[in-house]
């Protein structure tokens, strides 16, 4: 009993210090002095400690290769090309923008992952509704909430998806084709509510400060970019770990970048963010002895078996409470294991409640909470009431349309 006490509040304490960061310190700051407690402690045996150190790794390669993939493209112009194309297809029409940053920010989510999404997008989404003086509120939080659900195609497009790959036992290319219908079933279903929710904002005439910028197209990211894509399907069905992929195509940025100096070695160390990278281990021992020591069998215990309709249906929904209760990267540790021995559908339930889900509350997910403050620091504020309403409109449909779309992906597809 006192392990279990001792785990749960050093989790507690690690969720409430990554939500408030302290002093403006990095959620690693708390996350690996609590590991060490719970390891110490003998909360989480060396064992355990090392099987999860290597589960995690590579996810942790994967991750650090990608982030600075999606840096050195933003420093090749990548997201400046994104938002002058915005502009330009919205032609100053505030439904067309929103339309235009749903087809971006779920491209982007899937391809570069959603921190991509939310550190470098949602700025340039700012830059261009202002460019046309149109109301920024819709599509700022389109780029909040894409962030999260259009996250599900791929596996790499969110850690998530990472943590949970292996235990599907999927190849890349089968993962996403389950995930296909989910995808555009989710989108589909965000898209529609925020027409009719933001109606009023973009009813509003638009009035444009500037003219429009002649496009950029930086070829050599995007050849990269596909490529990196293409090569995470062949890795996967040579049995090669896609970190390997991820970090090849950064690497090629890398060089580039380097030998035109527009960046420096310590810059691209920086953007692998070694602190978040530090805090995802820890977090994951700290979750590993909430689970040893109680959590587990309490979800083993409501967790539907296998795959049926109604089966996958509360797998998602209770996925969806977990994420919104303790964060969805805990929730994904805490569930996949208890869902792997039901099969792929039964984990990809799983993915849908943790990426769709965090969408209904601040707390769900850190990309949220950082798209929070990035909101903040342009001076748009976020409302409570407004963000909660927007997520009970959109969670419970999106759960509801995507996870009827795997149903039938694994009707069609199969495992």
């Amino acid at each position: 009993m006192l392990l279990e006490s001792l785990s749960v509040a050093a989790l507690v304490v690690v969720l409430v210090c990554a939500v408030v960061r302290p002093f403006r310190w990095p959620e690693a700051a708390f996350a690996v002095p609590a590991a060490a407690l719970v390891v110490a402690t003998g909360a989480i045996g060396p064992d355990a400690v090392r099987e999860e150190a290597a589960r995690l790794g590579p996810v942790i390669g994967f991750l650090a290769a990608v982030l600075v993939l999606a840096k050195l493209c933003d420093d090749e112009g990548l997201f400046h090309a994104c938002g002058t194309w915005m502009a330009r297809w919205a032609h100053r029409r505030p439904r067309r923008l929103l339309g235009a940053v749903f087809f971006l920010a779920s491209l982007i989510t899937a391809a570069l992952s959603l921190d991509a999404t939310v550190v470098l997008l949602t700025p340039v989404v700012f830059a261009t509704a202002a460019r046309m003086g149109a109301r920024p509120g819709p599509h700022v939080y389109a780029s909040a909430h894409l962030s999260n659900t259009a996250s599900l195609l791929l596996p790499v497009s969110n850690l998530t998806n990472l943590l949970a790959f292996t235990a599907t036992g999927l190849t890349f290319t089968r993962f996403a084709l389950l995930m296909l219908l989910p995808w555009l079933a989710a989108i589909a279903v965000e898209y529609a509510v925020f027409r009719r929710f933001f109606a009023a904002d973009l009813d509003a005439p638009a009035e444009p400060v500037e003219g429009r910028e002649a496009p950029e197209l930086p070829l050599f990211a995007l050849v990269t970019v596909a490529a990196t894509l293409g090569g995470f399907a062949a890795a996967s069905a040579a049995g090669v770990d896609p970190a390997w992929v991820a970090a090849s195509g950064a690497a090629v940025m890398a060089v580039r970048a380097l030998a035109r100096r527009r960046t420096t070695p310590t810059a691209i160390v920086r953007s692998a963010a070694l602190p978040f990278l530090a805090f995802v281990l820890a977090l994951g021992i700290v979750v590993r002895a909430v689970v040893d020591n109680g959590l587990g069998p309490a979800l083993g215990a409501v967790l539907p078996d296998g795959t049926s309709l109604p089966a996958l249906l509360g797998t998602a929904a209770l996925a969806a409470l977990l994420a919104n209760l303790i964060n969805n990267l805990p929730a994904v540790l805490a569930l996949v294991p208890l869902a792997a021995p039901s099969g792929p559908g039964a984990v990809l339930a799983v993915l849908l409640g943790v990426n769709i889900g965090p969408n209904l509350t601040y707390a769900g997910s850190l990309a949220t909470l950082l798209w929070r403050r990035i909101a903040h620091h342009h001076g748009h504020g976020v409302e409570l009431g407004e963000f909660t309403l927007l997520g009970l409109l959109t969670v419970p449909a999106a759960l509801l349309a995507s996870t009827l779309a795997l149903w039938v992906s694994l009707a069609l597809v199969g495992t």
